[in-house]
């Protein structure tokens, strides 16, 4: 099992969940975080640290929200790897919480 960045994280990118992961597995893109399924240790240090709680233990990922365990997965192999918190992006209180953000993740 592993942890999945889901929609919510797509024009916020908080990287509160950077900072405490142990294992570095968090990969950044332009206006998203992804976490390759591959390194996870399944320590759920990440998930309660996200302002956006975009995080989810994989099999908890709602059903709406499923494409993101194959997005994390893809991306994670194409995105550089991020170790230490950043800003969040300009905009990103505005963005928290606003359903259908999946077409507006730049890959």
């Amino acid at each position: 099992m592993a942890y999945v960045v889901t929609q919510n994280c797509i024009r916020c990118k908080y990287t509160d969940c950077v900072e405490v992961c142990p294992v570095d597995c968090f990969y950044e893109g332009e206006n998203f975080l992804v976490i390759h399924p591959d390194e996870c240790i399944d320590c759920g240090l990440c998930e309660p640290e996200c302002p956006a709680e975009a995080i989810y233990l994989d099999d908890e990922v709602p059903d709406t929200q499923q494409i993101f365990i194959e997005i994390n997965a893809q991306l994670s192999e194409q995105w550089p790897n991020i170790k230490e918190r950043k800003e969040p992006l300009p905009d990103a209180q505005a963005w928290d919480g606003k359903p259908d953000k999946l077409a507006l993740l730049i890959k």
